[in-house]
């Protein structure tokens, strides 16, 4: 039986693309060994090593300031914040445990507060403590569950973790406009949340609490496919907050929802596929060029530290590499 050409040239392409990204940074380049390439553990470990002391992660590391901050704040509107940068770190996969990587996140737990940052009545509070918005907790949450490899980094980050538990709406998500009476869930605000309560799972330690959180969390998603209207069914076009098409991949991402990362979010959740994000994968599927590449579609306001793609309208390797392993991740388990 002769092979499909169709198949044989979607192999043609994946290899390319993925020798593509294997010819980048060590941050670009030990995922895909990792998550793409199915290399030696002992392999991708060198490889996630150089991130530390090679490219992006390396020159990250190198701006932080003697205070412990970077951009000279806990947060800001741009990406050069401290929050930010840990983020970045945290997508670039730095390995947690190294000694580059612990001795900053040290000095950002001993010396960075929100002062001036966000609410007067936070200014005293360390910086793994957050504030008081649930897209920006979850995002300190995210990043302290990552890097959680003291007692005391642990323990604070449980304090914001048992706070986001109590801010979860009744339609299962949660909105930052609560306070100010929203009783409906932002899928902005959901996806911050959630990749917070599943990196404390995955880092720290479930607990049946956070894990049945979760879960209303990510059913308020999959109940509407992770783009559409749950009372009409109808494609969600525009962001309400900031005018954002979530059909446009960008990287980073900040507070920002789009399909791609609701769909990264559920690959790393893991667990059997649902039939509700056979559209978004789809949609993902869709926007693969005749190259293998995926485009970085838009890029958020902000300064940012380091680049790290080609720009807006590119080919992006931040993007395709997130994209081949969703797309894996969800066929692989689609056939079983």
């Amino acid at each position: 039986m002769m092979a499909d050409p169709n198949k044989r040239q979607g192999f043609s392409l994946k290899r390319a693309a993925i020798l593509w990204l294997l010819d980048s940074d060590p941050s670009i380049r030990w995922q895909t060994m990792r998550d793409l390439a199915g290399a030696p553990a002992a392999e991708v470990a060198a490889e996630r090593a150089k991130v530390a002391i090679e490219g992006w992660g390396a020159r990250l590391l190198a701006l932080q300031e003697t205070d412990g901050r970077w951009g000279g704040a806990a947060w800001n509107h741009g990406w050069n914040s401290t929050m930010h940068v840990l983020m970045l770190l945290r997508d670039l996969g730095i390995d947690p445990a190294s000694e580059q990587a612990r001795r900053a996140v040290e000095s950002v737990r001993d010396g960075v507060t929100w002062k001036g940052c966000g609410p007067q009545e936070c200014d005293d509070n360390p910086f793994f403590a957050g504030e008081v918005e649930p897209c920006i907790n979850g995002q300190v949450g995210a990043v302290g569950a990552y890097f959680g490899q003291d007692a005391v980094v642990a323990e604070t980050n449980r304090g914001i973790i048992e706070r986001l538990l109590t801010e979860q709406l009744s339609d299962g998500g949660w909105n930052c406009e609560a306070e100010n009476g929203s009783t409906r869930s932002s899928f902005n605000t959901t996806i911050c949340v959630l990749e917070a309560l599943l990196e404390h799972e995955q880092t720290i330690g479930a607990s049946p609490e956070i894990t049945a959180a979760r879960l209303r969390g990510q059913e308020y998603l999959l109940e509407r496919r992770l783009f559409r209207r749950r009372s009409t069914g109808e494609v969600i076009q525009r962001d309400r907050k900031g005018g954002a098409s979530w059909a446009n991949f960008a990287f980073p991402t900040g507070w920002h929802y789009d399909v791609l990362r609701g769909l990264e979010y559920f690959r790393r959740a893991g667990g059997a596929p649902d039939e509700r994000l056979a559209e978004a994968v789809d949609l993902v599927m869709s926007k693969c060029g005749g190259d293998g590449r995926w485009l970085l579609d838009t890029r958020y306001p902000g300064v940012m530290p380091v680049e790290l793609d080609e720009g807006e309208g590119r080919p992006s390797r931040w993007i395709t590499l997130r994209a081949l392993r969703v797309v894996d991740w969800y066929s692989g388990r689609a056939q079983r």
